[in-house]
């Protein structure tokens, strides 16, 4: 059997991901993916035996990048506002790069379940988690489950993502207008989330 080439490969993984999570073609064939990777559909099931089999491994490939980029926000040794700042600024460079990304990854997750999941890490959300609830002790955040923390500020920064097209219609904003509102984000989220005199 021949040996795999792995810059073909990745470049089959790239251009699904360019499809899916810039462009928004959730649905793409892997013919569509083939023809934009400018290889032939042959060559691509060499790689991918099914759709299905390309679509989970850039799931992982998705959820790992992302995952470690705020992992690592998450365990860093900056104070823990700073380091809230820095995983909103990360989550939203994704974002802003990848806009479909979060619908795809929904969207797979609610088809094939837990079986997705395997790679989560734990450690550094717990670690983050434990810092919220020490912030909410000296009183410069509001005191409730750590858990809801983390789900807000999660929540603050993928749901107008999420309903990007919708608010552009809605508020009747431009694509530019919508960009501004974005960069915005990050300092508005920070002041939902801590005391205003911190």
């Amino acid at each position: 059997m021949p040996l795999k080439d792995t810059g073909t490969e990745q470049l089959i993984k790239d251009t699904a991901k360019r499809l899916l999570f810039a462009e928004g073609k959730l649905h793409a064939t892997t013919q569509e993916i083939a023809d934009a990777a400018g290889v032939n559909r042959t060559a691509l099931h060499y790689y991918f035996r099914s759709r299905d089999q390309l679509i989970s491994a850039i799931f992982q490939d998705a959820m790992q990048g992302l995952s470690q980029r705020l992992d690592e926000c998450m365990i860093s040794d900056e104070p823990f506002k700073v380091k809230t700042e820095h995983i909103i600024k990360v989550f939203l460079k994704d974002m802003v790069a990848f806009p479909y990304q979060e619908t795809f990854l929904i969207t797979e997750i609610n088809t094939f379940g837990k079986k997705l999941l395997t790679n989560i890490q734990s450690g550094p959300v717990k670690t983050y988690l434990k810092e919220a609830a020490d912030e909410m002790d000296k009183g410069t955040i509001e005191k409730m489950n750590p858990i809801h923390f983390l789900m807000n500020l999660f929540s603050l920064l993928s749901y107008p993502l999420i309903m990007a097209p919708l608010y552009k219609k809605l508020f009747k904003v431009s694509e530019k207008e919508f960009q501004k509102l974005i960069d915005e984000r990050g300092k508005v989220i920070v002041s939902l989330l801590f005391k205003s005199d911190n």
